[in-house]
């Protein structure tokens, strides 16, 4: 085992191999850094419980992950401390071994919840986190003693999430249970498997498990996630646009279910109007390929009139700047500011101002009127991704403009950049025609050399 001077310089010089090894420091003996293949690093300290001697098998002690949370100084002082302690004839991994073997999974999640995620994820992700936890995992196994899990029982966890689903899909178990209680399915089943990994993973680096126990998620067979992606064509985008022009003007008239025990006191050939910024809000969707949260949380600091930018402080994949196109430019030019956000809500001007939470009823109005049921608001963003691939515009020109932090995400819509490929089809097509048909002016596709 490589002996160095445990340092910040020497600590940041160390690279990850292809198996964990142990950095003991060359002044406090017992004191050390563990480094796993995956780049993770942990400090230890071992020690011989009790008189010491050969005789005594060696302890080994977690003090936490290496990194911007425990630098070398803190991991030095901890283990100086563990050291004193036995010393005079304390046993600390023995105590942390019995104080943890007793804590639940729910101790253990809420520790890595609070600890890992609160520190280093974005607010939204953490409150899905929390959900999952909260509807799935707690109820489930929060109670069972983190150490005692067994595969077995994530893989059952796994399966029944997916179930449940299934179930709340139906008509019947709707109208039974909350959405709360039965929102499930197969990707929030392999995002429950994911984020137990996670804790496990966590746990094991931070001594809330042993170092070598073994991750009861390992192994377990995620479900096929399918992708549900919809590009509209030009004549649904026609009709979407027709819907809009007519909500914002004229309005569109109440669809009257007459099954609906309540349907003859409706009053008949009324008509919803909505809101110019709750137009100019899906015009933006479809202009600018933004997310949907995007397009609500946006306020008017962030619009740069000058450069014809927006530059968000904080999306999805961090701070952001959408470029606009000339008919997204004129919609917010053109729309009335009413306090902070771009699109005001009921509460715009006010000192409590608060974004609009959501456009599930406009949505839901325009796209029932356009005959796109079904047609969710992100679909939107896929369809301006979609126009662009098909336009001959390259996956990177593209994933700049959606704001994509990986290219793998933009990849998806390389199999829609038809155009080029469909005119080298038909150029080669046609070269075989006129074989096939004896004609003389047979143009070759490439000259020889």
């Amino acid at each position: 085992m490589p002996t160095i001077k445990l340092g910040r310089r020497a600590v940041a010089a160390i690279t990850p191999g292809s198996k964990a090894v142990t950095y003991w420091d060359s002044e406090l003996a017992g004191f050390g850094l563990r480094v796993f293949p995956s780049g993770k690093a942990s400090w230890i300290c071992e020690y011989r419980p009790g008189a010491g001697g050969r005789g005594a098998a060696k302890r080994r002690l977690t003090l936490g992950p290496a990194g911007d949370t425990m630098m070398p100084e803190a991991a030095r002082s901890a283990a100086k401390d563990v050291l004193a302690r036995v010393r005079l004839g304390a046993d600390p991994a023995a105590e942390r071994a019995e104080e943890r073997a007793g804590e639940t999974v729910k101790d253990v999640a809420e520790a890595w919840f609070r600890r890992h995620i609160l520190a280093k994820r974005k607010a939204s992700t953490a409150a899905h986190y929390r959900q999952v936890l909260e509807t799935h995992i707690y109820p489930r196994i929060g109670s069972k003693r983190a150490v005692t899990v067994t595969r077995q029982e994530v893989a059952r966890l796994h399966s029944d999430i997916a179930e449940k689903g299934a179930q709340a899909r139906k008509p019947t178990a709707r109208k039974r249970a909350s959405p709360m209680t039965t929102r499930g399915g197969k990707y929030v089943a392999n995002q429950a498997v994911r984020i137990l990994s996670s804790i496990y993973n966590w746990a094991a680096d931070t001594g809330f498990v042993p170092e070598d126990h073994r991750n009861p998620v390992t192994r377990i067979e995620k479900f096929e996630e399918v992708g549900r992606e919809r590009f509209l064509s030009r004549e649904e985008l026609t009709r979407l646009g027709a819907a809009i022009t007519e909500a914002e003007t004229v309005g569109i008239e109440w669809a009257v279910d007459e099954t609906k025990p309540n349907a003859k006191h409706i009053p008949k050939h009324r008509r919803t109007v909505i809101t110019p910024h709750v137009a100019a809000a899906l015009r933006l969707l479809i202009f600018t390929g933004m997310r949907l949260r995007e397009v609500l949380n946006l306020e008017w600091s962030h619009f740069d009139q000058e450069r014809r930018i927006l530059l968000l402080p904080d999306s999805k994949t961090g701070k952001k700047a959408v470029v606009l196109s000339d008919p997204a430019f004129d919609i917010l030019v053109s729309l009335p500011r009413i306090g902070r956000y771009v699109i005001a809500s009921e509460s715009a001007g006010l000192p409590e101002e608060k974004q609009r939470a959501d456009l599930k009823k406009p949505w839901r109005l325009v796209t029932q009127r356009a005959d796109l049921s079904g047609l969710r608001a992100h679909d939107l963003r896929h369809s301006f991704a979609s126009f662009g691939a098909g336009g001959g515009l390259g996956l990177p020109l593209i994933g700049g403009l959606l704001g994509h932090a990986d290219p793998k995400t933009t990849a998806r819509y390389a199999h829609l950049a038809t155009d080029p490929l469909r005119q080298a089809a038909n150029a080669i097509a046609e070269s075989i025609a006129l074989s096939l048909s004896g004609g003389a002016d047979v143009v070759p596709l490439r000259k020889e050399a």
